[in-house]
């Protein structure tokens, strides 16, 4: 059963990341990463569920599997797939061959605490990556799947499966799935408010008038 409807996925893309991060921090909710980007230009805003996968370092204990297979075919169409490899960039653990298999599996995209690699390929796919860096070295030998679909770290942030994952030129933000609405809310009352405020300013307002009007320090409160 999906929490994240059509209803709340059209909300969802009005709002900006930044929107959400505003809301999560007013409701005392953790969820904004920091330093996971898009990987290149004209990639798309994703929204989805999260199927997530964590991955370890690769020693006596062998891989037996492609990476990323798993999560690939539990994916549901509209998920994103998150991806815990610790904020490493000295290898890869996300490439062409993956975002192949997850575009064609109707995989919204991916977020990566780590690098990925075959960007000409993602980008003739029209598959959305959002990672840390780029690297060429593969990741045979080098790190291997450890789980999928359990509970990760997502730098700094707890995510679980079925958490709403959204990611934009702005960064990426994880929604917990029992708040989903309460976030959404925040996000659009904190969404109109601003743009209250543009609109004050391009008909000519001061921004001292402004900040005043809007209480722009305490808005979050």
């Amino acid at each position: 059963m999906t929490i994240l409807t059509k209803e709340l996925r059209n909300r969802l893309d009005v709002l900006s990341t930044t929107n959400i991060a505003d809301a999560l921090d007013a409701l005392g909710l953790k969820g904004a990463t920091r330093g996971i980007n898009k990987m290149y230009e004209g990639c798309r805003k994703i929204i989805g569920e999260a199927v997530t996968m964590k991955v370890v370092a690769a020693g006596l204990t062998k891989s037996t599997t492609h990476m990323g297979v798993t999560a690939i075919e539990s994916a549901k169409e509209g998920d994103v797939i998150v991806i815990d490899n610790g904020g490493r960039e000295d290898v890869n653990c996300w490439g062409g061959v993956l975002s192949t298999g997850a575009k064609f599996k109707g995989v919204s995209g991916v977020v990566i605490d780590g690098c990925c690699r075959d960007l000409d390929e993602c980008i003739e796919l029209d598959f959305p990556v959002y990672a840390k860096a780029t690297i060429c070295i593969t990741a045979r030998g080098r790190v291997m799947e450890a789980s999928t679909n359990t509970m990760i770290s997502f730098q700094g942030v707890q995510v679980r499966p079925g958490d709403v994952v959204v990611a934009d030129i702005s960064g990426v933000v994880i929604i917990p799935q029992e708040r989903l609405e309460d976030v959404v809310l925040k996000a659009e009352e904190l969404y109109e408010k601003e743009t209250q405020m543009i609109a004050d300013l391009k008909a000519g307002m001061s921004m001292k008038a402004v900040d005043v009007k809007y209480n722009y320090e305490n808005m979050l409160k």
